[in-house]
């Protein structure tokens, strides 16, 4: 299962764990991605998607009609 948000393009960026002594070692920062079922009206039928937190915030905030304009 691929960790990739379909709004926001969000995927597994990779770093470093540092100790007190500044060793390091490598670690993965995974997005928050949730599985989230939505109405879109331009088709008339729920949707679900794979959408990271931020992307549900962008949602709410301006509207599918709108991200879904400019993500597709």
């Amino acid at each position: 299962m691929s960790r990739i948000c379909k709004i926001t393009k969000k995927k597994t960026i990779f770093g470093n764990k540092r100790s007190h002594a500044m060793n390091a070692r490598r670690r993965k920062f995974k997005p928050n991605i949730q599985k989230y079922k939505l109405w879109v009206p331009i088709i008339k039928r729920f949707v679900s998607i794979k959408i990271s937190t931020k992307g549900i915030r962008e949602i709410n905030k301006k509207g599918i009609d709108k991200v879904f304009k400019n993500y597709f």
